[in-house]
């Protein structure tokens, strides 16, 4: 008899919970079109040299390569066209992260605005509650610059 039962490492985490939003004076339709792009996270993070994907939609798979050598796997969790809003985990990292779950959204705010939101839960891969705060800025500091990317790119 067995005593294999069936088990998994990815984890919602319980961490950091990390909030970056832009206001972009673009349509939501054209602000989803760059960070609803999960293959696309390229164009608006610097840090990265290109992304791969394996499959599509639900379930698929983005690794996400940085130029100073570190590495990302995550799997896209949801996706909704309609409400311009989608899920992801990170399954492997050389970051430093232990689980990380991410969501983004835009959202219209008026004619030729939109509101842009990065929603960011993580938790670091040693150092538990001390670690905490230096981790939260490090993610913090990462969703910043990227949403701030992002609207510059449509200024």
């Amino acid at each position: 008899m067995s005593t294999l039962r069936p088990d998994t490492l990815i984890k919602n985490p319980q961490g950091c919970h990390v909030v970056s939003s832009v206001e972009v004076p673009a349509d939501a339709a054209q602000v989803w079109a760059v960070v609803g792009n999960f293959a696309g996270f390229d164009r608006f993070i610097p840090a990265l040299s290109h992304i791969e994907i394996t499959g599509e939609g639900v379930s698929s798979l983005r690794k996400k390569f940085f130029k100073d050598g570190n590495l990302v796997v995550e799997q896209l969790n949801s996706r909704d066209d309609q409400s311009l809003s989608m899920t992801w985990t990170t399954i492997y990292n050389t970051l430093g992260v232990a689980n990380l779950w991410a969501a983004m959204q835009v959202k219209p705010v008026g004619p030729g605005k939109a509101v842009a939101t990065w929603t960011i839960i993580a938790e670091p891969a040693q150092g538990d509650a001390e670690a905490l705060p230096g981790f939260k800025d490090f993610v913090q500091g990462f969703a910043d610059d990227a949403m701030s990317n992002v609207l510059k790119m449509f200024a």
